[in-house]
Formats: structure tokens, sequence, C-alpha cells
């Protein structure tokens, strides 16, 4: 009898986690000229490269759909869905010639936006993008609708993806803290520190244009102005210089 409780509960348990994370099969990449076509129509920032620039972006946007999986959990994952993620993923990392995220394996698309606990239905659905942790290591969570609208919305600063691939760059030295190490060189480390500080005091102030959830802590500071340096560089030049400054000495150093 105890043996039958046992292997019922574990049953139960599989069934629990094949319905919460019900996953549709991955997909094979776009084709190329599908790719290409979806970069030059929708992408602001592969459309400023130069052509070589492009042939290399397009590349990298292969590269990485060959070795991360993008599946849908109770959506369908669409080709530009696809260009999309790996648009975000290499945007932040571009001018680092053979780059290779090593902290992700797999994108998983919800619909929208979902709980902490990956719920989609229900109170409290105000996530949109989520790095995984513990048994969802190098696992990404990204709401498919929230992904469309960082690249089909130009007018705003805000592109979840790019903010969750910042994230995984920011983590890849053990920390996620707002001090991307690998990016980084220490000499910029204590001005970088002092700048954010700076800067969450004037958001919190209402003294700012920064999303005021970039003033939650030092990583979220650094995922946040980041969305915003490659959605809106020339505003935030202008409005942010020595924050500008910054961010282009971290993401394209000479």
């Amino acid at each position: 009898m105890q043996e039958i409780i046992v292997l019922c509960s574990i049953f139960l348990v599989g069934a629990i986690l094949y319905y919460t994370f019900k996953k549709k099969a991955p997909l094979s990449q776009p084709g190329l000229e599908a790719q290409r076509k979806i970069l030059q129509e929708e992408v602001a920032y592969y459309q400023e490269l130069t052509p070589g620039e492009k042939l290399r972006f397009e590349e990298a946007v292969r590269n990485f759909l060959a070795k991360v999986k993008i599946t849908g959990v109770k959506t369908k994952v669409e080709d530009i869905d696809m260009v999309f993620v790996a648009a975000a993923a290499i945007i932040p990392v571009f001018a680092f010639k053979g780059w290779e995220y090593g902290n992700i394996n797999e994108v998983l698309l919800y619909p929208d936006s979902f709980s902490k606990e990956f719920q989609q239905s229900g109170h409290d659905r105000n996530v949109l993008g989520m790095v995984g942790e513990g048994s969802m290591q190098h696992m990404m969570i990204l709401s498919r609708r929230e992904l469309r609208d960082g690249f089909f919305n130009e007018t705003d600063r805000s592109n979840t993806a790019i903010h969750e691939f910042v994230h995984l760059i920011d983590k890849m030295d053990g920390d996620t803290d707002g001090l991307p190490e690998v990016l980084m060189t220490y000499k910029y480390t204590l001005p970088w520190l002092q700048l954010i500080h700076e800067e969450i005091q004037h958001i919190r102030a209402g003294k700012s244009d920064i999303d005021p959830y970039g003033s939650t802590n030092k990583a979220e500071f650094f995922a946040v102005v980041a969305e915003y340096f490659f959605k809106q560089p020339e505003r935030m030049e202008d409005e942010h210089p020595e924050l500008f400054k910054m961010l282009k000495q971290i993401f394209e150093p000479k």
C-alpha cells in the first residue's frame, strides 16, 4: 500500500511539472533570407550597421540560434520571435567578436506576462522577463508580447529581452550586481559605482527620465540604462552625457 502511495505521489508531481512547463518542440531556425528580412525591417540597431557589420551580425544570429533553443510554453514561436531573441542577445555584446554566452541553453516564450511562480493565470502576473535560477538555471523566460513590443515600438526606451540578456552578462562573473566585470576594466569600476549612486538618487527624486525600476538596485539600474542606451542612444547622449559615455566604454570599448 505504501509503495502505491509513493508511486502515485511521484506521478502527481510529474504531471504538475509537465503541465506547468509543457513546451512545444523547439523549432529549427529560419533561413538566412528570412532572418535578414526580419533584421532589415524590424531591428533598428542592425539597420545602422555597415554592410560588413551586418554580415557579422547575421552570422552571430545563426550561431546563437544553433546553440540556444527557443521554445514556446502555450504559445507558438514564429521566425520573428527567434530572430528577436537572438538580436537581443547579440546587441549588447556585438563589439566583442566571438562572444558566446556560457550561461544559457534555452529561452522559454510565454504568450504574455506571468507570475514569479511561472503561472500564466491568476493574480500577480506582472513579470515580463526573468533569468532562471536554481532548477531553471541556464534558462530565460520572456513574454512573447513584450519581446515583440521591444522591437516594434521604437518610440520608448524599453526592450525587455535586451534587459534580461544584460542581466546574463552581469551574472557571468558570478554576481548579478551591476558590475559587468567581463566587459569592464578595473579602472572604470569606482567611477561606474559612483555614477550609479548619483543617477539612482536622481531617479528617486523624480529628476530623471530613466525608468524608476532602475532605482531598485545596481543590477536593475545597469539593465534598465542598457535598454535606454541601445534603444535611444541619441536621446541618452543629450539627457545623460556622462552616463552615455560610460556605457559606451562598457559596451563599445575602443
